[in-house]
């Protein structure tokens, strides 16, 4: 059987079809191939350029760079290029800078905004002209194809440092513990704690001497408490016991538990056992706010300055009231301490956010604690001393002639008793120098403050913070002061503290009575002239230098994870000597009283200059006997809580930015 013609036909028509089709598939796949070499080229020309930008970028912002006034960010980031292989000097290729901020735009996804006077981000832009694909070339020959042989590549990279970080330290003023200092802290601290503390004068210099890291000491405290959050904001604000804190701090400074002979580790067992179950918040104490960078927070704290504000924060939980009697020899004293308001000692945070509002919720602020001080001195010893026995005799004469001119009194001369005639009575002055010799002295001291206003980061090494310094509040009382004036328990609101008079000096008569059968007798009648008495009720506000705010600069001004550079900002002369202070108290003269020697009446108004010399007498043995006392006691005290009458020392840190630069466009 024949095939039919139509098959043959259709074979010979159908002859070369697999050649063609193996023609166009080669070119399509050399045209591929062409495509594909060609995109790459351009691909890594653009990674090229992009990993460029991101150098350059991240160069800028690393070093800080300004676009206003100074043009510093530009010439980093053409370095870091120049560096990489991209010259742009060459006519191919353009490099430009801007500064300015990041934030999240309202699809919530971070869009830089340009603003020449921020470094906060930094955005670089270079471009690079290439040749174009084959595939264009091949466009440019067909009509309405573009005769440009070129293409412009670009790459946007926007790098960010994190924000610059600052840290203000009060200090505490006691720098060397001897062996009296030591037991007088150990009864505040033991009457503060409600406990018994006792410590050597080996163990608190320990403390003093010792550094803890604050971030080490925090994340070991998120270790204890089971705190899995970022940040530290919960952990500071976590009410636990102060004795978890003190243990924390003891695993911090020696973690393999083999330390515990050391002075520092030994006092802080010691005191973690007085300190009891008293709960308190650390937060009270340090303020870290949840922005800061971790690497911020890598700096030292004193640990006797942490010791001290946990003390302090344990008494303003408990209530209770330091009472200490310390025998000085020449005299007697007990002091009463209690603490209104704990210490802030160091706060770290964004000086930007604390600059919009100083006192704000982002502020960086420390201060030193607020206390009530009550000191009461028993001087038994002055009217042997015979310098008072001297003055004494010197202002016989002048009191007389005052109380007859003044009060009508018709009193003898300082005469001797011997030259009364025998057998005859004679009155005579007799002066009685401290008949009562308790001593009271108060103190309030409010809260000394500083916090930041201002700063300027131009370069790490051009930097300035602008801080505010508050100087304390106190008010001054010597006299005669209840000790209700420091209730225990509750301490909102404290009663007003009003001083009465001191009797220093009694102004009675003796009176010699002779007979032949009964022989002389003598009695004396206290008061019969009135007295002289001491007192003082002064209140020196708190002053604030708003003209020139102190402002750290560089070299003083070290970065965040160094020791702080501390100024000293003088007080207005508070107590600058408490000599100088007792020397100015009112020595003013009193009426006579009835019924009770041992109180004064209403105040006689006497001029001139005999009441002036008594003045003067009188204040130079208060200046004699009774300051050097308050002097050395009162500074103790008031040192050991961390408050200097004379001065505030603040310490300042600023880290311009407190971590590594990173890209976030």
């Amino acid at each position: 059987m024949s095939l039919p013609v139509n098959a043959f036909a259709g074979r010979v028509r159908q002859r070369g079809v697999i050649g063609l089709v193996a023609a166009i598939t080669l070119g399509l796949a050399v045209l591929c191939m062409l495509l594909v070499i060609d995109s790459g080229r351009l691909y890594l020309e653009k990674r090229s350029l992009q990993r460029v930008a991101d150098m350059a970028a991240l160069e800028a912002a690393t070093r800080l760079g300004q676009c206003t006034p100074a043009t510093t960010a530009a010439t980093y980031a053409i370095a870091a290029a120049t560096r990489n292989g991209f010259t742009v000097t060459d006519t191919t290729r353009t490099l430009t800078t801007d500064c300015g901020t990041v934030a999240l735009g309202a699809n919530n996804l971070r869009a830089f905004s340009l603003n020449a006077s921020q470094n906060q981000a930094i955005r670089v832009v270079v471009t690079h002209s290439v040749a174009k694909s084959i595939a264009a070339g091949i466009g440019a020959l067909f009509p309405g194809g573009t005769s440009d042989t070129n293409i412009n590549l670009s790459a946007t990279a926007v790098a960010a440092v994190p924000p610059p970080l600052a840290m203000l330290t009060i200090r505490s003023t006691l720098l060397v513990v001897d062996s009296s200092k030591s037991a007088i802290l150990n009864a505040l601290f033991g009457g503060l704690l409600g406990s018994t503390v006792n410590l050597s004068a080996v163990g608190w210099n320990g403390l003093i001497n010792a550094n803890i890291s604050l971030l080490g000491y925090l994340d070991q405290l998120k270790l204890d408490l089971g705190i899995t959050a970022v940040g530290y904001t919960q952990v500071l604000g976590t009410t636990v016991s102060a004795g978890q804190l003190i243990q924390s701090a003891i695993t911090v400074l020696d973690p393999t538990g083999t330390l515990g002979a050391t002075a520092s580790i030994a006092s802080l067992q010691a005191l973690k056992a007085a300190v009891g179950t008293t709960s308190v918040s650390l937060g009270d104490l340090l303020q870290v706010k949840g922005g800061s960078e971790t690497a911020g927070l890598n700096t030292n704290l004193q640990l006797f300055q942490l010791v001290e504000g946990l003390v302090q924060l344990s008494n303003k939980s408990n209530g209770l009231v330091a009472t200490q009697t310390i025998n000085l020899g020449v005299a007697i004293i007990t002091s009463s301490i209690k603490v209104l308001q704990p210490p802030q000692i160091s706060a770290v945070g964004n000086p930007a956010l604390a600059a919009l509002d100083p006192l704000g919720p982002d502020r960086i602020y420390v201060r030193t604690a607020q206390v009530r001080a009550l000191v009461s001195f028993n001087l038994p010893v002055l009217g042997d001393v015979a310098s008072v026995a001297s003055a004494v005799l010197n202002l016989a004469a002048p009191i007389t002639d005052v109380l007859n001119d003044v009060l009508n009194l018709n009193l003898a001369g300082a005469v001797n008793a011997v030259a009364c005639a025998l057998g005859a009575s004679c009155t005579y002055t007799d002066l009685q120098l401290f008949p009562t010799p308790e001593v009271d002295v108060s103190l309030d001291v409010a809260s000394g403050e500083s916090y930041v206003t201002g700063y300027t980061c131009a370069s790490p090494t051009n930097k300035t913070l602008t801080t505010q310094t508050k100087t304390s509040v106190v008010t001054l009382n010597v006299g005669q002061i209840p000790a209700t004036a420091i209730p225990s328990g509750s301490t909102t609101p404290l009663p007003a503290i009003v001083a009465l008079p001191i009797p220093v000096l009694d102004i009675g008569t003796k009176t010699r009575v002779c007979s032949i059968l009964a022989g002389c007798s003598t009695y004396r009648t206290p008061m019969v002239g009135g007295g002289i008495g001491i007192s003082a009720n002064t209140s020196i506000a708190q002053t604030v230098d708003a003209s020139s705010p102190p402002t750290f600069s560089s070299p003083n001004l070290p970065d965040i994870t160094q020791p702080p550079y501390y100024k000293t900002y003088d007080t207005s002369n508070i107590i600058s000597s408490l000599s100088t202070t007792i020397a100015g108290v009112h020595v003013d003269m009193y009426k006579p009283t009835t019924g009770n020697s041992n109180l004064l009446g209403n105040l006689v108004s006497v001029a001139g200059t005999v009441l002036t010399s008594i003045t003067a007498a009188l204040q130079t043995l208060i200046t004699s006997y009774l300051s050097p006392l308050l002097d050395t006691l009162l500074n103790t005290l008031l040192a050991s809580l961390g408050i200097n009458l004379n001065e505030v020392d603040v310490g300042a840190n600023l880290s311009c930015s407190a971590g590594q630069a990173s890209l976030v466009i």
